[in-house]
Formats: C-alpha cells, sequence, structure tokens
C-alpha cells in the first residue's frame, strides 16, 4: 500500500532532515543504537556515519522521494521510501536519476532499522569506464 500514514511520515520528516544535512536532526526520529546498512554493507549506528559518507561521495546529494510504500505488522511497520537522488559528485559533475530504496522498520513512533541502496556505485564504474554503460 502507497501511503501518508503517521509512521510513513515519520520516515520523511528523518529523510528531510538528512537531506540537510542535519543528522543530528535526523537522529531524533529514530531509536538510539539504531541499526542502519547503508550501500555496501557499511553499518552505522547514527545518522552521522551515512553523513560523513556521503560526504566522502558527493558535494551535495538530495532524494526525490517518489512514493512511500507501507506494509503494517503486529507491532511494527516496514515503510519503503523509492525515488531518486540528485546532486553533484565530489568532482562538480551533476547527477539525476540516480535510483534508490530505503526501507525502514518503525516501532512506537520510532525508527529502530534502516537499509539503503542505490545505484551510485554502478554509476561510478560507468563514470571511470570501468564497465558498460
Amino acid at each position: 500500500m502507497t501511503s501518508n500514514t503517521p509512521d510513513a511520515e515519520i520516515v520523511r520528516a528523518y529523510l528531510t532532515a538528512s537531506m540537510i544535512p542535519d543528522p543530528d536532526a535526523a537522529a531524533a526520529y529514530m531509536k538510539p543504537g539504531t541499526e542502519i546498512t547503508f550501500t555496501g554493507g557499511r553499518i552505522f549506528d547514527h545518522p552521522r556515519g551515512p553523513t560523513a559518507f556521503n560526504a566522502g561521495r558527493y558535494k551535495w546529494v538530495k532524494k526525490r522521494m517518489d512514493r512511500f510504500d507501507v506494509a503494517p505488522g503486529d507491532g511494527e511497520t516496514v515503510v519503503y521510501s523509492v525515488g531518486t537522488l540528485y546532486g553533484e559528485w565530489l568532482d562538480g559533475t551533476p547527477f539525476e536519476g540516480n535510483r534508490y530504496v530505503d526501507r525502514f522498520v518503525v516501532r512506537d513512533g520510532m525508527i529502530v532499522k534502516m537499509d539503503v541502496w542505490n545505484d551510485s556505485a554502478e554509476r561510478l564504474l560507468v563514470a571511470h569506464g570501468l564497465v558498460e554503460p
């Protein structure tokens, strides 16, 4: 179900804060110690981790949040944010249309788990001539 439920709004607020970037404001939507599994299987326990990682990959990056798919469960809700990334690589080259999917588990009004996938690594491989487009 695609929805703007309260749990989806928590995820939207988290993502909005993380794009400022303001990792401490984003952390207000997460239970302390929440596991964030970022691209490449990197594990972080605070939004500062992904923010620091992104600073080494992008000059800046934002999300076009196209939709939120919500799957209510017993005591928790899984919320998927699906859309595209846009911004600038570190060398100043602009990009857009970079697909992403973020999966969140929300329990008692707080994010308790986050998983992140996007096409950035694949795009960098193509840009550097390491794979065919």
